[in-house]
């Protein structure tokens, strides 16, 4: 019986949480960036098929509803399973800062689940910028 058999694969794609010491936190905020990109693109794209009742119109709603509701919850996971399990240490002088701002990001992604309007993707991408400073792009040597 194999590994993944016997253990399953739910938590493989969380980063392993073996520690393994690899980390790319700017490229995680940017990938969460992109996410919150595609929340924006949705709304705008439910609010333009808002109204019409055609079939094709009906299906891209939906597919753009699902893909709304698909982006804000990866914003979601990667939060809670890589930034809170394993980024953010109650040994930091700024933890309490720190984990208000993570959850903010929280906090809107599940908003923009719950909503279709500009302001609550623009929410979401405001609070993501605002963990850039913590997880500055690492430097080419």
């Amino acid at each position: 019986m194999s590994l993944i058999a016997t253990f399953g694969t739910s938590a493989a794609w969380a980063h392993c949480q073996v520690p393994c010491g690899i980390y790319d936190d700017s490229a995680r905020v940017t990938a969460m960036l992109e996410d919150a990109a595609t929340v924006s693109k949705a709304v705008a794209e439910i609010e333009t098929l808002a109204g019409k009742s055609d079939a094709q119109s009906l299906n891209q709603i939906t597919r753009w509803v699902t893909n709304k509701e698909a982006h804000a919850q990866k914003v979601i996971e990667t939060i809670s399973n890589y930034f809170l399990t394993q980024r953010v240490k109650s040994s930091q002088e700024d933890y309490a800062e720190r984990l208000q701002k993570h959850h903010a990001v929280i906090v809107a992604a599940m908003k923009a689940k719950q909503n279709a309007n500009k302001e609550s993707a623009e929410a979401l991408s405001q609070s993501i910028s605002a963990l850039a400073a913590y997880y500055p792009a690492a430097k080419a040597e």
